[in-house]
């Protein structure tokens, strides 16, 4: 199943993005459905970042000790 979304844009940003997505060899459809759900993984991504950042206690390995913990 396929849903329509509707936008509303100035001529001018209506223009440029028709000429990227043109450039890149999308249709605008395609260039906004990839620019939107990027804009959600980033997201995702820096939720998850933030977690770890926080859960870091700044212990750090050499790649041997990786290696050896890994048993590499």
């Amino acid at each position: 199943m396929m849903t329509t979304l509707t936008m509303r844009i100035n001529d001018q940003d209506a223009k440029l993005i028709k000429e990227y997505a043109g450039f890149h060899g999308m249709s605008v459809s395609e260039f906004a459905r990839n620019a939107m759900l990027e804009t959600i993984d980033d997201a995702d991504d820096l939720v998850a970042l933030r977690k770890a950042i926080a859960k870091d206690d700044g212990t750090r390995y050499t790649l041997d000790q990786a290696k050896a913990e890994l048993g590499l």
